[in-house]
């Protein structure tokens, strides 16, 4: 046994063998503690979207205060205006909105059958470029039937089987290797692994259902099924046709590959046995690899009376010694319907899918070309073959763009095909169900467990947990990750696209000597900052995913938050178109009022009234081009109209408390003392009505035309 096997029943003296970290847990815990968590592509973005964003504010801070001094502004003011400078480039909803976009995916995942256990992880599912899926259960439904039934010199459909002896004897040697309990009115489903539930529906269909507790009664040996041996053995009493004392007979079940090595005879047909030759060692393989063709998953049968005055076999080896084949059993695990259609999604996606079974190789070939994964030329792999490989001949296996089917794969064959795709820069999801599967679910980019039938040491492992066990959640999953991450461009874009008209009006102030009044205070970039942007802001962490998301390819591991395309649409394009509408409005209100360059505009003066409402209109025309910016922010390609103008409510909502945020400031006494805005005049709102359609115009072009280039 092994530590941490947990005894349902009965009691045994042991002796110790291993210890700590000697023990099969040990090795499995050693396993997956190999190497240290790295962070996640959006934590490493984030640092360095944190660490640009607080260059610049510090350069165009420090360079201010020089500036200002030398356009007569004293130390002290230039100084607070640097400070302001700085708080206008530094995005105060970053975390916050990243935070939201993170958690609204989690939610969303969570509907779909997802569960996400860091918020980070959502987001590197974005970034997947492979994903090694296991076959029963993820592909499949995991309710395996049997179908047929093959026998030396016969082959029979399990709906027309008749109930001679060696039928019987078929389905009730493989019934009575079996743990699983079968359906009853408590549990309508049954409970216990799949394949074995097939074999007791099996035999129940022919009046030879036993209990759990009469199979419990009758046995009097085990050999549990060994994911390396690939096989089970019982050893059970039994009577021959009801009469004369009980005998013990040893049944085996498991892989054809496992169990024949194990079998001297076979049993033909009038119930005699025949020598187990190559010959018929051949035709066992010919029907073995016509099944598996079609994608049927067969297991053998075998079985050995042992003599009266026998012992109990405490040896597994001696129990599995000179066993009769009695047959083979097909069953059929239907592939899920949602799969084909969510591979074919990854596929446009640029997402390259190997599946990682225990199970006959050309059995899991054939369910991966039902479902779209591979072709007919895809290799399979099994794991004796992987062991023989050398790092470098995996490598350049996996990198040749082939999607693999690995067969019989060991926890370590798993764990080093993630580690093996992870050194050729992929971004690996991981499925797994059970303990072995720890290690390659803790070292994979996203570990994905299985949450109906996963094991508790599997969730513990993995990243993610699928409560449904299926396949197109994953790639929903990466759906919304790839939707979080450009949930979070849109957010940078937004942030750096108006802080280019704050910046402007502070540079003309500087450039002119003094001569061009200051447009914007302090406090109204605080008002900016603090207050229009922060809703609107978040709303776009909520944005829908843009048309096409999923038929582009995964971006490199190394792909930026903040791309030299981003810069160019952010500050060259839209920021710039802000900042000369913004400028434009402050200059014809001074101009309308009689102002020329160097009057003064001071409390007491006749301009300062003028002056009050030019700086108004700058703060007034931010918020309006902000407007317009969160609009052309939704898409990164796509037209707005695809996407609809009503499609993300929340957004609409923070554009309304925007804008009534706005009019507190620009209206209510108390807060023109503070801010120092005054009212403005229906004349100058008609100004600053399309200042949004412009901004948002003028980037829906650029999108055309970008759209319009081949590629």
């Amino acid at each position: 046994v092994f530590s941490g096997t947990t005894c349902t029943g009965g009691e045994a003296t042991a002796v110790v063998t291993r210890i700590g970290m000697h023990t099969e847990i040990g090795r499995i815990a050693a396993l997956s503690q190999r190497g240290n968590p790295t962070p996640s592509p959006l934590e490493l973005q984030v640092r360095r979207v944190t660490w640009i964003i607080a260059a610049i504010s510090f350069v165009i801070g420090a360079a201010f205060v020089p500036a200002g001094v030398a356009a007569g502004l004293g130390l002290g003011a230039a100084l607070t205006f640097s400070i302001g400078l700085i708080v206008a480039n530094v995005p105060e909803g970053l975390l916050p909105t990243i935070t939201l976009a993170l958690a609204s995916g989690v939610r969303q995942l969570a509907r779909r059958g997802a569960v996400v256990k860091r918020l980070s992880a959502v987001e590197t599912l974005g970034s997947v470029t492979v994903i090694c899926t296991d076959k029963t259960g993820t592909l499949t439904q995991n309710r395996m039937r049997a179908t047929r039934l093959w026998m030396l010199g016969e082959e029979v459909d399990v709906r027309d089987a008749g109930s001679d002896r060696r039928t019987q004897l078929l389905v009730d040697s493989g019934a009575a290797c079996t743990t699983a309990e079968p359906a009853s009115s408590t549990q309508p489903d049954g409970s216990g692994d799949p394949t074995e539930l097939a074999l007791l529906v099996l035999a129940g269909d022919r009046g030879a259902l036993l209990s759990l507790q009469d199979r419990a009664s009758r046995r009097r040996g085990i050999f549990h099924f060994d994911p390396h041996v690939q096989r089970m053995t019982t050893i059970d009493t039994e009577t021959a046709a009801g009469q004369g004392p009980p005998v013990l007979a040893v049944h085996t079940k498991g892989a054809p590959e496992s169990v024949l090595p194990s079998c001297a005879a076979a049993m033909r047909v009038d119930g005699g046995e025949s020598r187990l030759d190559d010959a018929l060692r051949a035709t066992v393989q010919q029907v073995l690899d016509e099944y598996a063709a079609q994608g049927l998953r067969v297991l053998a049968v075998a079985r050995r009376q042992l003599p009266t005055t026998a012992d109990v076999p405490v040896e597994r080896a001696t129990a599995e010694a000179d066993l009769t084949l009695i047959g083979l059993v097909a069953l059929l695990d239907p592939a899920r319907e949602a799969v084909p259609g969510a591979v074919a999604q990854a596929h446009r996606a640029g997402i390259r899918i190997h599946v990682i079974t225990g199970d006959y190789g050309p059995t899991a070939a054939n369910i991966a070309r039902q479902v779209g994964i591979g072709d007919a030329a895809s290799p399979i792999v099994t794991g004796d073959e992987l062991d023989q490989l050398t790092d470098a001949a995996l490598d350049a296996l996996l990198g040749r763009g082939d999607e693999i089917v690995f067969a019989r794969i060991s926890p370590e064959g798993k764990l080093r095909i993630c580690e093996a795709l992870q050194s050729l820069g992929d971004v690996v999801a991981m499925t797994g169900d059970g303990v072995n599967d720890a290690p390659a679910l803790r070292h994979a980019d996203i570990g994905v467990a299985m949450g109906r039938s996963g094991t508790d040491v599997a969730r513990e492992a993995a990243t993610m947990v699928l409560t449904d066990d299926d396949f197109a959640t994953i790639v929903a999953a990466i759906g919304a990750g790839r939707q979080v991450f450009d949930n979070v461009r849109k957010f940078v874009l937004y942030i750096f696209a108006h802080a280019v008209p704050e910046v402007v009006p502070f540079l003309v102030f500087a450039l002119s000597g003094g001569a061009v009044p200051l447009p914007l205070t302090v406090l109204q970039i605080l008002a900016i900052d603090l207050g229009t942007e922060t809703l609107p802001a978040l709303a776009l962490g909520r944005e829908p995913a843009e048309p096409g998301a999923m038929s582009r390819p995964p971006r490199p591991r190394g792909t930026g938050v903040i791309d030299r395309a981003l810069l160019v649409r952010a500050w060259l394009l839209l920021g710039s178109v802000s900042a000369v509408l913004v400028m434009g409005g402050f200059f014809l209100t001074l101009l309308r009022a009689g102002w020329h360059p160097g009057d003064p505009t001071g409390p007491g003066t006749v301009l300062h009234h003028a002056y009050l409402q030019a700086t108004t209109m700058t703060f007034a025309g931010i918020v309006a081009c902000q407007v317009g910016t969160a609009f052309a922010a939704r898409t990164d390609r796509a037209s707005l109209f695809t996407v609809g103008l009503w499609s993300n409510p929340l957004l609409l909502w923070g554009i309304a408390f925007e804008l009534a945020f706005t009019a507190a400031v620009i209206y209510l006494p108390f807060a023109q003392d503070v801010f120092g805005t005054t009212g403005l005049g229906v004349g100058q709102i008609a100004v600053l009505l399309p200042y949004p359609v412009l901004v948002w115009g003028v980037d829906e072009l650029a999108r055309w035309r970008q759209r319009q280039r081949p590629g």
